[in-house]
């Protein structure tokens, strides 16, 4: 790939190698389930080559990630080692990275700025040491929060703009695993749009016709210059020719939706992203976290060139939308 690969949507929690984490528990004092590092490897990744049953099983593994992660120095070399990790091993270049700082400062024990600050130095480790990589921060607001909560993730993405951070999430569990309102977090967005951020909305991994719903909501309400997955859509004529008349991107994540069962197989995937193709939709794609879901993204590209669900020219052509797509990229354009 020309330039690179671009790897737009990776959680933080998913994409730092499970040696580092061991280690770092260690030398946090972390209690531990486990004492046997292989049985560790299994508990912060998704080991079963089946999968997990649903997402719930999925947050189960990043509860282990994220309190590992929950200081200072944790996320400082967490976000060190995975953007030193993606160009040595798979030449990446543009990359960004989610985390939500809430659950990352143990429930308040730890002062938010100082972790996203942690996070700010481990780029500006990496920026000098993989000149190469343009990366940055999105920070990510949750679906179980209060609308408090989420607006004070906001205010803080706001303020560490100037020093990396790029963009603003939400994502998690929906409440009770009913329909998610996404309209109340319109002022929110609003206010990290005027500041220069770019807006990447979860929605459309699940929830069959509510999951549509919910991805027209986000659509219409929010207006995001990316979706989280949206795979949902490809079910849906109507759905797609509005995603492509607003030109939103989707970032699509072929592994984690077959591990998490949003896509039943194989089959699922290629037809979803062929659907994609011939309605206009634009999309790139990412790992979720390479680590968690013990892929790569030159992994991800060779699946979808193996069951014929993307050419080698709409490969490339994903890739050069994940480079112009990217927030990071949005900055730079503003800034000359």
């Amino acid at each position: 790939m020309q330039n690179g690969l671009a790897e737009l949507h990776t959680h933080l929690g998913g994409c730092v190698s499970s040696d580092i984490l061991w280690t770092l528990a260690h030398e946090q004092g972390i209690a531990l389930p486990v004492k046997d590092y292989w049985e560790f490897d299994r508990l912060v990744t998704v080991s079963d080559p089946r999968g997990v049953p649903d997402l719930n099983a999925l947050d189960a593994i990043y509860h282990w990630t994220e309190l590992i992660q929950s200081s200072p120095i944790a996320v400082e070399r967490s976000v060190h080692a995975a953007i030193g990790g993606a160009y040595r091993s798979q030449g990446i270049t543009t990359l960004e990275l989610r985390f939500n700082p809430m659950k990352r400062n143990r429930g308040g024990e730890r002062d938010l700025d100082h972790i996203i600050l942690a996070a700010v130095r481990g780029l500006d480790r990496a920026s000098l040491e993989y000149p190469q990589v343009r990366a940055g921060l999105i920070l990510m607001m949750d679906r179980t929060f209060t609308p408090e909560q989420n607006m004070i993730v906001v205010e803080k993405a706001i303020r560490w703009a100037p020093r990396g951070v790029v963009g603003v999430d939400i994502a998690g569990p929906r409440p009770g695993g009913s329909r998610y309102d996404y309209r109340q977090i319109g002022p929110m967005v609003e206010e990290a749009r005027a500041a220069g951020l770019g807006v990447t909305i979860h929605v459309g991994e699940e929830g069959g016709d509510v999951g549509r719903d919910e991805i027209r909501e986000v659509v219409e309400a929010l207006q995001p210059e990316r979706i989280g997955h949206g795979i949902l859509a490809a079910g849906d004529v109507k759905l797609m020719d509005e995603l492509a008349e607003a030109g939103i991107v989707l970032e699509i994540c072929p592994t984690s939706n077959l591990l998490t069962k949003a896509l039943a197989g194989e089959d699922a995937l290629r037809d979803t992203l062929r659907s994609f193709v011939e309605h206009g939709v634009g999309f790139t794609i990412a790992t979720d976290g390479p680590e968690m879901m013990r892929t790569h993204l030159r992994d991800e590209l060779e699946l979808l060139r193996r069951i014929g669900a993307l050419d080698e020219d709409e490969l490339e052509e994903a890739n050069r939308r994940g480079h112009e797509a990217s927030f990071v990229a949005a900055r730079e354009r503003v800034v000359r």
